[in-house]
Formats: structure tokens, C-alpha cells, sequence
């Protein structure tokens, strides 16, 4: 279940905080990112303070019906001390969604998954976005953490209803696939040439079922674990297909 719009706003607080204290504490930021190999902490930090200043100009935009532009969005690029600049970038976003209603049109990339385009969908990605990419810097440093579970349990299901299901056309033979959160809901997803649905209608087992906690489920999907890691139950080669699908998307 999607956490309400206030908490969604304070996870995304938190989880840029976690990202910012991975890299004050960093010996080298220079070192390279483990989930983002092309990065180093410097540049993963300089993504999320830009992607939190797009947003926050997507946000704020009178005519919602295109991305915003440099006006809105303004000088993404940073300046002076690394960690000020990341969080007045965090400050920046949630300032905009906290001055928006949930309910209110937001441009957003998502159009094709049948997702609301509204300052809570908004957040609610924007809850992933810096959760996994503060996972990225905490592994950066050596020290990784699970994803808190009040973002990974609904980080199971944004990213199949919202990045997966935007991806297009599946290329390969349909597919079902369960992803069980231990201790926790099951998400199922049917894969095809019309695209990916959440939660289908019954009509057939998965041909991969993959068990896990809801932190390893999220950070498989986003690539940041591999899948051999978790218990899979069925056709692994599936899981094979759905990453290469995702990596060319």
C-alpha cells in the first residue's frame, strides 16, 4: 500500500539525508559506484540534487503538458559544498510538493503506464529514487543498508506499475512473474507484446515465482543485486530476459 502523501515527503527527506551522510563521511569521493559504475559519489550525488531540482520545477509549472525547461528548472549543475548543495536541492523538491496538493498535474515521463500524473505520483518516485540511490552511496563506502521497509514494500510495486510498465512492449514469449515479499504481499506482473500489468487477472501460475525481503526484491529490480542472490522458485532464464529488458530501456 502506498504510504500517505506526508510520509512520502518525509521518506524522501530521509533517504536524500542518508545519501548525504554517505558521501560527508566518504574518505574519497572520487571512489566509483558499485550500482552506477560510470559515476563516482561525486556524480551520484550531483544526479540526485539535479533530478530533485527537475522535479521540483515540474512541480511548481502552471501548463503541466511538457517537461519543464530551464526556467523552471533552473542551474542544475552544482556549486560550492557538495552536501549544502544536495540538500538545498532536497529542500527545493519538497518545499514544491509540500506547497502542491496530491492530487495536483504534474508533466511526468510515466504517461504509457497508466500512472497518475500528479504531484503524489511524483513523490512516490521520487521515494525510490533517493532510496536506492542512497543504498548506492552507502555501498560506495562500504557500508550498505536495506532499504527501509516502509519504502521497499511499495518500491516492489512502483517500480513494476510505473518504470516497467512504461518500458513498452515485452520483446520475449509472455510471461508471468510473482515477486514475494517474505512475511509480506505477493506482486504479480504478466509480461507481453501489449506490455506489463500488475496484479492481472487469475488465469494461470507464474513461471518464476522470486522470494525475498522487500530491500533485496527492489534492489534486484533496480540491478542492484543480482537475482541468483534470492530464492527462485521456476524459470530462472525469465529473470534473465526481464533484466536485459530493463538495462535497454
Amino acid at each position: 500500500m502506498t504510504p500517505p502523501y506526508e510520509e512520502l515527503l518525509s521518506l524522501i527527506d530521509d533517504r536524500s539525508a542518508a545519501l548525504r551522510e554517505a558521501v560527508a563521511a566518504a574518505p574519497d569521493r572520487d571512489a566509483r559506484v558499485p550500482g552506477c559504475p560510470d559515476w563516482t559519489l561525486t556524480d551520484l550525488a550531483a544526479h540526485l540534487g539535479a533530478v530533485h531540482r527537475f522535479w521540483a520545477g515540474a512541480v511548481t509549472m502552471a501548463d503541466p503538458t511538457g517537461p519543464p525547461g530551464d526556467a523552471e528548472v533552473g542551474d542544475q549543475l552544482p556549486h560550492g559544498d557538495l552536501v549544502a548543495w544536495s540538500a538545498e536541492s532536497a529542500r527545493l523538491l519538497l518545499s514544491a510538493l509540500r506547497a502542491a496538493r496530491p492530487d495536483t498535474p504534474v508533466w511526468a515521463w510515466w504517461a504509457a503506464s497508466g500512472t497518475p500524473l500528479t504531484a503524489a505520483a511524483v513523490a512516490r518516485h521520487q521515494v525510490q529514487e533517493a532510496a536506492v540511490h542512497a543504498f548506492d552511496a552507502q555501498e560506495t563506502i562500504g557500508k550498505p543498508e536495506p532499504l527501509p521497509a516502509a519504502v521497499a514494500v511499495d518500491g516492489v510495486a512502483e517500480f513494476l506499475s510505473v518504470g516497467l510498465a512504461s518500458s513498452g512492449e515485452w520483446p520475449h514469449r509472455p510471461a508471468r512473474i510473482a515477486f514475494a515479499v517474505i512475511g509480506g504481499p505477493v506482486f504479480t506482473v504478466d509480461l507481453s507484446p501489449a506490455g506489463v500489468r500488475l496484479d492481472p487477472a487469475a488465469g494461470g501460475d507464474p513461471v518464476a515465482t522470486v522470494h525475498g525481503s522487500a530491500s533485496d526484491l527492489v534492489l534486484a529490480l533496480y540491478g542492484r543485486v543480482p537475482f541468483d542472490n534470492l530464492r527462485v522458485d521456476g524459470d530462472r532464464g525469465v529473470l534473465t530476459e526481464l533484466q536485459s529488458f530493463v538495462d535497454n530501456d
